[in-house]
């Protein structure tokens, strides 16, 4: 169905952009003829190949129902970008050759640029266009009970309640668990997250054709090595796919990746996502958005600036020392909202609602956010990124790692000036731990997409607050 849909909006891509660039004004054209359209449709079926093949490498094709449709356009606008390149050498290594308008021999066809320009846009819009038709399409019937994964869960623990109990929450993924196998005596004929126990794994066979099974799922407890060896040779004869849930990964708090040492497997457990070319993008990103945002502020600091001169005439910026990535400190900036030595006798404290030693235009700069304004320099600078867990001053830091679990965990990537704890209203003198539990997932869950959607939701309601 994807694979159809590409096709067509691509197809369709390309008639357009033909009558855009050749039958409208709205890009002037400067040849004593037109190009025949006939001709240029020798072009079409190499773009449907190239389009198609860069496609398949780029894995989108492949079925995987948990893709979000963020990942899937970027995914699609490399695609397209690649092919394009590819199409270029292409055109530049075949020779079409067409007969003269006036008859008197044969030229070569030069491709308009500009129109393959215009293509390649309107096929990345049609194509996400499609895509985003043919995803809310199958929603719609796997919600109806059609188009359906079955799953067979080995594991009726802890574990195995947690994976059905996520799939169920994502029906319209289309997966339906049609039971658990479960060794425990005491669990035979249970029912848990309303699916039954129908067996033990010595039945796995024998349900996985008779429950028409597609995928098996491993999530039998870290003790049980042995029979998770034994289930994985019995249904690796059968045509099922088979995907393991190991306990272990349970205490682990970043994304598993799987290394290579010499020819072993190994399970690297404290991996995070923003490596390699995540690591890249997301760092042109910060840089891009950072001078966009400081360029765009230009005309507006001054003033604030003066404002922050005028009423007590003391500094207007504000250095403070935080803990960043792997732990070491940086000092971040901030227009001064507070009097001066204002932790002169108290030493670092956490700031207060309506706190006393705010000023006026440090208070309406907190309740704005735009106090944190500065920070687009540490983003510069390379000590923060836009999107991250807030950093901590060191004092706070080493209190917290001793009473709050896993809370240096997140000094394994970039600090933020905004992040997914903050755009859900953790933030200032509130709950460490739930600000943790967030930044955790962020950790876990990294992904471009995400980020952005944590930049769209700090622009739409993330600004304003309780000025702490």
């Amino acid at each position: 169905m994807y694979l159809r849909g590409d096709l067509l909006a691509t197809c369709l891509a390309f008639i357009v952009a033909w009558q855009i660039r050749f039958k409208t004004d709205w890009i002037p054209f400067t040849k004593d003829h037109l190009p025949d359209f006939r001709y240029y449709l020798l072009l079409l079926p190499i773009v449907l190949i190239v389009w198609v093949v860069v496609f398949h490498f780029h894995g989108l094709y492949q079925a995987r129902r948990n893709r979000s449709g963020v990942d899937e356009a970027l995914t699609m606008l490399v695609a397209v970008v690649l092919g394009l390149v590819l199409l270029m050498g292409l055109i530049t290594w075949l020779r079409f050759d067409v007969p003269r308008p006036d008859g008197t021999g044969m030229e070569p066809l030069n491709f308009s640029r500009s129109f393959l320009a215009l293509f390649t846009l309107l096929d990345l819009v049609l194509l996400v266009f499609a895509r985003t038709v043919i995803r809310a399409y199958l929603r719609h019937i796997r919600l109806q009970g059609r188009n359906l994964q079955r799953i067979l869960i080995a594991g009726a623990g802890v574990l195995g309640r947690e994976v059905a109990a996520k799939l169920h929450s994502h029906q319209e993924l289309g997966f339906r668990v049609v039971g658990f196998v479960d060794d425990d005596p005491a669990k035979a004929d249970a029912c848990y997250e309303g699916v039954s126990v129908l067996g033990t794994t010595a039945d796995m066979e024998e349900l996985i054709s008779q429950e028409s099974v597609d995928q098996v799922y491993l999530a039998l407890p870290l003790e049980a090595h042995a029979k998770t060896m034994d289930v994985l040779r019995a249904v690796g004869s059968e045509c099922v796919e088979v995907k393991m849930v190991p306990d272990i990964l349970q205490y682990a708090t970043l994304k598993a990746v799987f290394e290579d040492l010499d020819g072993t497997p190994v399970i690297n457990l404290s991996q995070v996502p923003m490596r390699g070319w995540s690591s890249l993008i997301k760092r042109a990103m910060d840089i891009a958005i950072a001078l966009i945002a400081l360029v765009g502020l230009l005309p507006f600091l001054p003033l604030v600036a003066l404002a922050i001169w005028i009423e007590d005439h003391g500094p207007i910026f504000y250095r403070q020392e935080r803990m960043g990535l792997d732990g070491r400190s940086f000092w971040i900036l901030k227009l001064r909202s507070m009097r001066v030595n204002a932790e002169a006798t108290t030493g670092p404290v956490w700031a207060i609602k309506d706190d006393p030693r705010r000023t006026f235009v440090g208070s309406l700069l907190r309740r704005w956010s735009l106090d944190e304004l500065p920070q687009l320099i540490n983003v510069l600078m390379g000590d923060m990124s836009i999107v991250g867990p807030r950093p901590e001053r060191p004092a706070f830091v080493r209190e917290f790692k001793g009473k709050i679990p896993q809370y240096m965990v997140r000094h394994r990537v970039k600090s933020g000036i905004t992040g997914w704890a903050q755009v859900h209203g953790w933030r200032g003198n509130t709950s460490i731990r739930k600000r943790i539990q967030y930044d955790l997932y962020y950790i876990e869950n990294w992904s471009l997409a995400l980020d952005v959607k944590i930049l769209w939701m700090t622009l739409r309601h993330g600004l304003w607050h309780n000025a702490y």
